[in-house]
């Protein structure tokens, strides 16, 4: 496969994807990225719980 076939189903499949704005209607970015945000401080909670000695 060639550089540029690659590049051309490539910017075919980008032109499609316009058509579809890529996000979903109940897909809420505030609820995704509180929920992120929960889970990477609940990793950090537990990251310093079994790094008691230090």
């Amino acid at each position: 496969m060639s550089f540029h076939s690659t590049a051309a189903q490539l910017v075919t499949l980008a032109a499609a994807g316009e058509e579809h704005g890529g996000n979903h209607e109940s897909l809420s970015p505030y609820l995704t990225g509180g929920g992120a945000l929960f889970a990477l401080l609940l990793l950090l909670w537990i990251t310093t719980r079994f790094n008691r000695d230090r």
